[in-house]
């Protein structure tokens, strides 16, 4: 059941991610009442999917797979929702080839890691939900970054025509921000539940992922504050966005990638 409904989700989200992109930079851009009924749908049967592998027990399965298939859906279900208010057609097309891609590529893995979580354990239960949350907003925020990059850039070489259907640079530049601001004060809820109700958090198995992800929200104050106060912007911004987004990748996923994946 799980396979044949990971199947028809990665082909929805492909499918989606390909209506984008064939008309991409076509003067129109792409038809958004057929991307967004497809995202839809695709996010819909990704709901189903992870229902069934998350919660199938009496506990909550956290392993590797199913995480990054969680974090795969909050992006995705994310900037569907924007899709509606904000014209993000460059950023559409990478979120649902990741999210289909991903979930043909799982069901090749065995998924012999576990991390089964008791509910009544609410403190863990909600720093791991806020920390997936602000993941999912601080690569979102990131995509914007590349988003503002790459319009900056066509303006800049007077490329017009590449830009017509695409938002006006200020106005992604300050949803980049709201969403940065938004991902960063997660991210910091997150950090202080952990530090002060979870004993393990500075333990020496979890050291290297609690200071990676402080190296990342370094990086991610570094950046409001160097915007607001220095005018950094464009390319500056989506490099450090970048690395801080890859420090907290490695912070969340690198160990349990080598434990739960090449080493099982």
């Amino acid at each position: 059941m799980t396979t044949v409904l990971a199947i028809i989700t990665a082909l929805l989200y492909l499918t989606a991610a390909f209506s984008v992109y064939t008309r991409l930079f076509k003067a129109k851009g792409p038809n958004p009442k057929l991307f967004f009924s497809l995202g839809c749908a695709a996010c819909f049967s990704h709901c189903l999917l992870i229902s069934h592998l998350i919660f199938s027990d009496a506990k909550v399965n956290f392993s590797l797979l199913n995480v990054t298939s969680l974090v795969a859906l909050i992006i995705a279900l994310s900037v569907t929702a924007l899709s509606l208010r904000a014209k993000i057609n460059l950023i559409l097309p990478g979120v649902y080839t990741f999210a289909g891609s991903f979930l043909l590529i799982a069901l090749l893995i065995p998924d012999s890691g576990t991390l089964a979580i008791d509910p009544s354990q609410v403190v863990l239960v909600l720093h791991i939900s806020l920390a997936l949350l602000a993941f999912g907003v601080l690569v979102i925020s990131t995509l914007f970054a590349i988003q503002v990059n790459f319009i900056n850039y066509k303006l800049k070489t007077k490329n017009i025509s590449a830009v017509n259907h695409l938002p006006p640079l200020m106005q992604v530049e300050t949803q980049l921000f709201r969403l940065l601001i938004t991902g960063v004060l997660l991210l910091i809820a997150s950090q202080f539940l952990g530090g002060l109700f979870i004993d393990s958090f500075f333990a020496k198995d979890n050291l290297h992922k609690t200071v990676l992800s402080l190296i990342a929200l370094v990086i991610y104050l570094v950046i409001i504050w160097g915007h607001y106060h220095l005018g950094w912007r464009g390319h500056r911004i989506m490099i450090l966005s970048t690395i801080a987004t890859a420090f907290l990748t490695l912070s969340y996923f690198g160990s349990r990638f080598v434990r739960e994946i090449l080493l099982s």
